[in-house]
């Protein structure tokens, strides 16, 4: 009950009577006991009430500001901070400096806007860099008052930080792949296989060092008939570890040789208490070590060390992983893989995509792994999106590169595809909307000695297929004029015995042409993004299936 006790005594004493009654007089205490306690009624006297329902969506309105996530301020007009939560008052004082400045620049624009007429004067975003690196966005929106006075401007801040340190990761590694395969067809042909390894040395050191802050690393390839790790390349190791025999093993060989018996990640957040690891630079706390895969084979390892605990996280591991698939592509590249280049004879030489576009699928691959992963953060995304574009020029680049000039690299004698008597000379249809999709999968199967048709929808396959016979189908299920059902059914209508396999993403199937294609005799589905290695798979276990 709010109001003078002599004022309201006989009411009072009525409701105490049958009830608990709580006497205040101010507004104060009577806002304090609804956040205490719960009430059924609250009386109050008439002339009291309007201020009072003020007073209290007011209290519920602060009590709200003060419990979310983002710092939130008022200033007036002098630039000074009249109101703040906890969030706000919790930062460093020249954050709230800065905060106060943006207020103040955003007053004096929408006092500005108001003299020209601008009508509605919406908020501004601000942006700003600490002395400690550290990065905040701010919105600051101008108060306007019954009167369309602007008398105070409110704040919420952000920290981005962590967002805007991802997003500077996410650049270097993008740098560091188009820095580590971009290919100067004049400078390569002077260069024998030496200066080639020191031509890409200096690049890896380059990106490691000043892109990735990462200072101490080695580079080992993996010898496929010693399983021994042979050191390639290394910076910041001491002279006793990089002659240290490391072998491709779980045991026995550290963390090196357990990420490559396994071609698995390993961070090490503390090597003291870690009984895998093997001694490194001097005064190591901490190490990330990562698969290099071609192919989705392992054919070596990338192992950074530092002198911090706990220095490398899963942000850390996802972008090395990426890094550590460039490099071993670029190793690739350049011949540097011994016993790849014993077991591979022919496959380089004028065809270099035979080699290059399964690998660069994987990296396009686990980018788009990382898309997911960053669901709400568009920069983060559009960031990524780059990663992906830059790989296809850069295998754009080497298709042009090779095709202008087929002994870049070195021409051999003998054939430059891949031997595989199950997929030569095979014909295969590949319909998808997406050019990198088709592209992609035209180039792989293209260095196998397959003959391959492309079409860019459902129209233009079922067309292709009324006038040719193919050996396999390869359909995405959602495209423009046509589905991928109305393929497969055009492929089986022409003969039945002819193999079709369905790719979407992953949950889209909307109409069940999946269900459907199954029970009328579908190989296979994969579900986007797939690896290379998957898609050979299951297209030679289709062409199998058709022989046997």
């Amino acid at each position: 009950m709010l109001g003078r006790p002599e004022a309201g005594e006989e009411f009072s004493r009525w409701l105490q009577a049958g009830a608990h009654v709580v006497q205040t007089e101010t507004f104060d205490e009577a806002l304090r006991a609804l956040r205490n306690d719960p009430f059924d009624v609250v009386v109050c006297w008439a002339a009291d009430f309007i201020p009072f329902q003020t007073a209290h969506v007011m209290g519920e309105a602060a009590a709200i500001l003060d419990s979310v996530n983002q710092a939130v301020g008022i200033v007036g007009q002098n630039g000074a901070l009249e109101w703040a939560n906890p969030k706000l008052l919790s930062l460093p004082p020249d954050v709230r400096d800065r905060v106060c400045q943006c207020c103040l620049e955003t007053f004096a624009w929408a006092q500005a806007e108001g003299r020209q007429g601008g009508g509605h004067i919406r908020g501004r975003r601000h942006s700003f860099t600490t002395g400690n690196n550290e990065h905040y966005e701010l919105t600051a929106t101008p108060v306007i008052d019954l009167n369309h006075r602007i008398t105070q401007v409110a704040a919420v801040v952000w920290d981005v930080t962590t967002a805007r340190r991802l997003q500077d990761k996410i650049d270097a590694i993008d740098r560091a792949g188009r820095e580590l395969l971009s290919l100067d067809a004049d400078q390569l042909s002077r260069l024998d296989t030496d200066q080639r390894l020191s031509l890409l040395e200096q690049k890896i050191l380059r990106c490691t060092k000043e892109l990735l802050h990462f200072d101490n690393f080695e580079i080992r390839v993996l010898n496929k008939h010693t399983n021994q790790l042979e050191l390639v390349l290394a910076h910041g190791m001491p002279a006793s570890v990089l002659g240290d025999d490391v072998y491709a093993t779980a045991e026995g060989s550290g963390i090196r040789g357990y990420v490559a018996a396994r071609g698995r990640s390993y961070i090490c957040p503390d090597v003291a208490n870690d009984p895998r690891y093997m001694p490194g630079i001097d005064s190591a706390r901490s190490s990330l070590t990562v698969p290099l895969l071609l192919h989705e084979n392992v054919v070596g390892v990338a192992n950074f060390e530092s002198t911090r605990l706990a220095a490398f996280n899963e942000h850390d591991r996802q972008f090395a992983e990426i890094f550590a698939r460039y490099i071993a592509l670029a190793l690739h590249l350049l011949e540097l893989l011994v016993t790849e280049r014993q077991t591979t004879t022919g496959q380089l030489g004028s065809n270099v995509m035979a080699e290059i576009t399964g690998p660069l699928n994987d990296i396009l691959t686990d980018v788009e792994g990382l898309v997911e992963d960053y669901i709400g953060h568009d920069d983060l995304r559009h960031r990524l999106r780059k990663i992906s574009e830059n790989a296809v020029t850069i295998r754009d680049t080497i298709k042009e590169l090779t095709s202008a000039k087929p002994t870049l690299i070195g021409a051999r004698a003998g054939s430059a595809r891949r031997r595989d008597p199950v997929l030569e000379g095979k014909k295969v249809l590949i319909a998808d909307d997406e050019d990198v999709i088709r592209d992609t999968v035209r180039d792989v199967l293209t260095g196998y000695g397959c003959e391959v048709s492309t079409a860019v929808d459902g129209a233009a396959a079922i067309e292709l297929l009324a006038h040719k016979q193919f050996d396999l189908v390869l359909s995405d299920i959602r495209m423009p004029n046509k589905s991928g059902y109305e393929v497969f059914a055009a492929a089986k209508e022409a003969n039945p015995a002819t193999p079709v396999i369905l790719t979407t993403g992953f949950g889209y199937d909307p109409n069940h042409s999946i269900v459907r294609a199954r029970r009328e005799g579908l190989s296979a589905v994969l579900f986007k993004p797939f690896k290379v290695d998957q898609l050979l798979d299951e297209i030679r276990m289709a062409l199998k299936s058709v022989k046997a």
